[in-house]
Formats: C-alpha cells, structure tokens, sequence
C-alpha cells in the first residue's frame, strides 16, 4: 500500500484506529511517495527555518500547536459550526439539524518528546432556523418526537508523536503486525498559506447491538468517514513565537443514523457539513443561546482537563451512548 492509501484510510490521529493495513516504507519509491491523493507536499514554508514539516519530528511540532498550545499553563478553543444532512436512497437530500460545538485543549509533553494532547467537547444539536438548542426533535422522516441526546466526551484524548499510531487490537483480535510510518502530513503551500487535509475511514463493530438497541442502531457494524480541512498562515507556521496556531477550515462526517433519532436499520445515512477554526473568541462563533446552555448544562466544558492519564479511555459518541442511555421502550 502506497502512502497516499495509507492517508485515505487512516484513522483519527492518535485517538482512533486505522485497521490492519501495510506500507512498505523500505521502498525508495514509497518512501517519495506523495502524502496524499491531493498531490506531493511542497512548497518553501515546509522546510524551515523553524521545523521541516516533510518529517516526522517537525509534523510532529507543527500538528501540535494546531491542536493546542506548547505553552503547557495555556489551554485552547477549536470550534465547530454547521448543518447535518438526512441521506435515504431514491429521496431527495434532507437539511435536519444545526449542529455547532467546541473543544478545549491542553498539551502535555511526555518523557518521549511527544505531546498528549487533553481534550473535552461539547456538540450541541440545534434548530436550523432559529439556531435554538433542542430539547426534543420531531423527525420529518417518521414523525415521531424524539428526546436528544447531545455529545459530550470527557475527556477525549490522544498522543501526537513522530509516528502514525499503531491500528487498534480490537480485544487482542488483531494481531498484524506493521510497520511504524513517519507522522508526514500533506501539506500544500499557496501563496502566504498552508493547505493540510486528512481523511478518516473507518469500519468497525457497533457499540448498540441491533438486538438490544432496535431503534437506535443500524446494524452490526458501523461505517464512518471524516474528512478535516486545515488553512495556516505558512509564516507563523515558521515562527517559534506562535506556541499554538490559529487555523481555519472545514470539516465533513458521514455516519449512520444518530441512534436518538430511531431510524434503526432503515436505508440511509447522515453527513455532517461544518466550518471549523481556532483564535477566535467562542463569542465571535456561537450565539449567546449557544454558550448559555453549555454554562448552564455542561459549565466544565470551558475547561481542559489538567493532567493525561494514558488508562482513561477516550471513548466514541456511540460508546458513551450504550453506557450513558438505555434502549428506547415504547
């Protein structure tokens, strides 16, 4: 497998798996390899003066300061804001929720020269026309009225290092061994700014068995993609006086049907349209109804946990869902 397979089925760095999957770095041809389908990683900001990102070590240095601040005393905000999409087959696309939310983030440094990086979020499902945090949700697709369920993951954490992370176990059922891949992003220099995009494929066992959760789970599996597009300015990426960086971009998830919603096996999916950014203040994002029911419901979100425990779990939407919630009666 080339590089640029490798980089379209990688999972969430850090934090989620990849699946078993080979890249034969001993190959000088996948060595030079383009990172990426999106062509090779180039342009002069890549490669100096302060880190090379064309390495592991400096991806390593640049890809932190985007998700938090090398000032350890310093936490920080990335936001996210847009608009979830119902997908049937044979129907015409439907426009159903707002969804609009935060993380905060704190970087630890480890005896290994990596960064854990610490993180709580918040994701808030919202009316699309009044921008209202909802309570209840009457689904166009079944007229039934529905009680959401908003995310909140605490903490959801994952180590930044030189290396791609190693796929999952998955309960010691994978056994692969493969060989560690140097943590190169493909980045792409336009003009004053970086451009980095990573997608996320994923396939793997549903936490709501469709036996016990007949309304909220699609099936046995789950299939999920994630796509994260990142805009930088190329001189402050260079600059060692930016401990963290701000950035702008987009991000879009394709994932079944959310579980509160009760579509169960019905045909169909969800996708997630969103921009996503940091540097601003969450007040130039989200409206003041927003911030209000996060003070007023989830008031410690503002806040990045203080120390990384590598034994917590980070866990998925769909794990804290099994454990948080029980299946619908009625």
């Amino acid at each position: 497998m080339k590089r640029r397979d490798f980089f379209k089925n990688i999972g969430n760095v850090g934090a989620m798996g990849a699946g078993a999957m080979a890249l034969n770095m001993m190959s000088n041809h996948a060595k030079a390899d383009s990172a990426s389908s999106y062509g090779q990683s180039m342009g002069q900001s890549l490669s100096g003066p302060y880190i090379d990102l064309t390495t592991g070590p400096g991806n390593k240095v640049g890809y932190a300061r985007l998700n938090g601040d090398l000032d350890e005393s310093k936490q920080k905000y990335g936001w996210f804001k847009g608009f979830i999409m119902a997908i049937r087959p044979n129907k015409p696309i439907l426009d159903a929720l707002g969804f609009q939310g935060f993380g905060v983030s704190r970087l630890e440094k480890q005896a290994d020269g990596s960064y854990a990086k610490i993180l709580r979020e918040v994701g808030l499902y919202t009316d699309l026309r009044t921008g209202e945090v909802l309570e209840e949700w009457k689904n166009p697709m079944t007229n039934e009225n529905v009680r959401v369920v908003h995310i909140a993951n605490d903490p959801f954490n994952y180590v930044i290092e030189d290396h791609f992370p190693l796929p999952p176990k998955f309960g010691e059922l994978n056994q692969e061994e493969i060989p560690k891949i140097p943590f190169i992003l493909p980045w792409q220099q336009r003009g004053d700014r970086l451009d980095m995009e990573i997608h996320i494929n994923l396939f793997y066992p549903n936490a709501l068995d469709p036996k016990k959760w007949v309304k909220e789970s699609n099936g046995p599996m789950v299939q999920v993609s994630e796509g994260f597009a990142y805009h930088v300015d190329a001189t402050k990426m260079q600059d060692a006086n930016y401990t963290t960086l701000p950035y702008s971009g987009t991000w879009n998830r394709i994932t079944p049907w959310l579980p509160w919603i009760h579509m169960g096996q019905t045909p169909g999916h969800m996708m997630y349209s969103a921009f996503m950014g940091s540097g601003e203040d969450l007040e130039q994002v989200h409206s003041r109804q927003v911030l209000d029911y996060v003070e007023k419901h989830y008031p410690k979100y503002f806040t990045a946990p203080e120390t990384y425990d590598p034994k917590t779990p980070s866990l998925s939407s769909l794990e804290l869902y099994a454990i948080e919630q029980e299946p619908f009666k009625g």
